[in-house]
């Protein structure tokens, strides 16, 4: 079982990525980014509403979703330039997201009362423009790639499935299948190892499955809390599972909305950057 490497810090925490030594994660609906030094040290910096999702820019700082659209940072504690919001909208907010092998970064949306096809996945390109690139999608979640870069694998949390998309010139194409998420917990954050090995945090099932790349459930990481949300490898070598969760709708627990970590044998990838 994982174990908490830190105190119960977020209300919801989410899109853990491992970046120079440090685990950063957001507290997603507090609007704020968190950052553990390799010292156990936790920083945090509130930035806006809502802190979705981010990844480390190749030319220095980051990336961020934040409530309604894109914004840019040059570190965890310096000002955040927002690149304009994507609708106007209340009742619609950003939720989790990654890079693509080119430098791209996607977010995908939902509505804050969970309606079905309220939202949608977005792309923002390297010259800052977006495109939407899937619509009629209700809680857009994990987004990450194979280690080779060609498949892309793709979370809409309600179908309770792993989606598989071919990624190429002609951007992800070719949906398919990739596994069932069968209950307990429903799909959210996903990872790939190194092997190839797609590892799913289960919102409401106190646990990260992997599975294998022809997604079979090969093995299942159990937590003591309920909401799982995320996870990605870090530490030396890539070789710790961390895992985020969430202390909203949890089952009573002191450790909901702690960061967990666990040795699962098997190596992670470098995090995909953000080209723009």
């Amino acid at each position: 079982m994982a174990e908490a490497v830190t105190e119960a810090l977020a209300w919801h925490g989410e899109g853990p990525v491992w970046w120079e030594d440090h685990l950063v994660w957001v507290d997603m609906l507090a609007g704020d980014v968190l950052s553990l030094a390799p010292s156990g040290q936790v920083t945090r910096t509130h930035v806006g509403s809502v802190a979705a999702a981010l990844r480390p820019r190749r030319s220095g700082g980051w990336v961020l979703a934040t409530e309604r659209g894109f914004a840019l940072a040059e570190d965890l504690t310096g000002p955040v330039t927002a690149l304009g919001p994507l609708w106007i909208d209340e009742g619609i907010r950003m939720n989790d997201g990654g890079c693509d092998p080119d430098g791209r970064f996607y977010c995908g949306s939902m509505a804050y009362d969970t309606r079905t096809g309220a939202g949608a996945l977005f792309r923002l390109d390297t010259d800052h423009s977006v495109e939407r690139v899937l619509a009629d999608v209700t809680i857009s979640n994990g987004f990450a790639f194979s280690p080779d870069g060609t498949t892309a694998y793709y979370v809409d949390t309600p179908t309770r499935r792993i989606d598989a998309f071919d990624y190429g010139p002609g951007g992800l194409t070719g949906r398919r299948v990739f596994a069932r998420v069968e209950p307990p917990g429903e799909p959210d954050g996903l990872t790939v190892d190194a092997e190839g090995g797609v590892w799913v945090a289960l919102w409401g099932g106190s646990a990260v499955r992997r599975y294998d790349p022809d997604g079979v459930l090969d093995a299942v990481v159990e937590l003591p809390v309920t909401q799982v949300t995320a996870c990605t490898f870090g530490g030396p070598g890539l070789t710790r599972l961390y895992v985020t969760t969430s202390q909203q709708d949890a089952a009573p627990d002191h450790r909901a909305g702690a960061v967990f970590a666990v040795d699962p044998g098997v190596a992670g990838l470098p995090a995909l950057t953000f080209a723009g």
